[in-house]
C-alpha cells in the first residue's frame, strides 16, 4: 500500500488513472513524452505508433465501456462488487469526496479513475491516514486486484496489459 505524503507515488497513480481515459489524437504523442519517465510504457507506445486510432479506441471501449457479449473489465466499483452500475459504492464514495471537499464532476464516483485521483490528493494532504485508510482499504482493496487480473487476461494492447499489471502490483498481485 503507497504510504500517505509519498509525491512520487501520488503521480504514479495519477498516472494510473489517466491511461484509463479514453485515448483521442494527443494521446500517443502524450504517451511519447512519458516514456522516458515511465520506461514500463515503451513496449505499449511502440506498438499504438502502429496502429490506428480508431483500433486503440474500439479496444477502449471493448475492455471498458461496451464490450459484446460482455465488457471485459468495466473499471467501475459498483459493477465488481454489486453486479451493477451505479451500486452502493457509488453513494459511499460521494460521500467520503465530500467529506474530502472533492467532487467526482461528471463522471461516476465509484470510476477507478476518480478513485486513484482522490488517493492521489490524500497521499499528499498533511495528517490524511485515516481518510487515505478508508479510500483504500474499504474501497480499492476490495475490488482493483480483479480489475487489474482481468485487464491483463482480456486486453489485446500491451498498454493495457501492463497497465493492469502497474495497478495489480499496488495490490501485491503480480502474478
Amino acid at each position: 500500500m503507497p504510504i500517505p505524503g509519498n509525491r512520487a507515488q501520488s503521480e504514479h497513480l495519477r498516472l494510473l488513472g489517466g491511461l484509463l481515459a479514453a485515448p483521442t489524437e494527443e494521446s500517443l504523442s502524450l504517451l511519447q513524452t512519458l516514456v522516458e519517465e515511465h520506461p514500463w510504457l515503451q513496449p505499449g507506445v511502440a506498438e499504438l505508433a502502429n496502429l490506428a486510432l480508431d483500433q486503440w479506441q474500439g479496444e477502449h471501449t471493448r475492455l471498458f465501456v461496451n464490450g459484446y457479449p460482455k465488457t471485459v473489465c468495466p473499471p467501475f466499483e459498483s459493477a465488481y462488487r454489486q453486479g451493477c452500475m451505479h451500486g452502493s459504492a457509488t453513494g459511499e464514495l460521494s460521500d467520503l469526496y465530500r467529506r474530502l471537499g472533492l467532487t467526482a464532476g461528471e463522471v461516476p464516483a465509484d470510476y477507478l479513475g476518480t478513485e486513484l485521483e482522490a488517493a492521489a490528493w490524500l497521499l499528499e494532504q498533511p495528517n490524511a491516514t485515516e481518510l487515505w485508510q478508508e479510500l483504500w482499504n474499504n474501497h480499492l482493496a476490495i475490488w482493483t486486484a480483479r480489475f487489474a487480473n482481468d485487464l491483463q487476461a482480456g486486453s489485446q494492447l500491451h498498454l493495457y496489459q501492463d497497465l493492469g499489471k502497474q495497478i495489480a502490483a499496488l495490490f501485491g498481485t503480480q502474478p
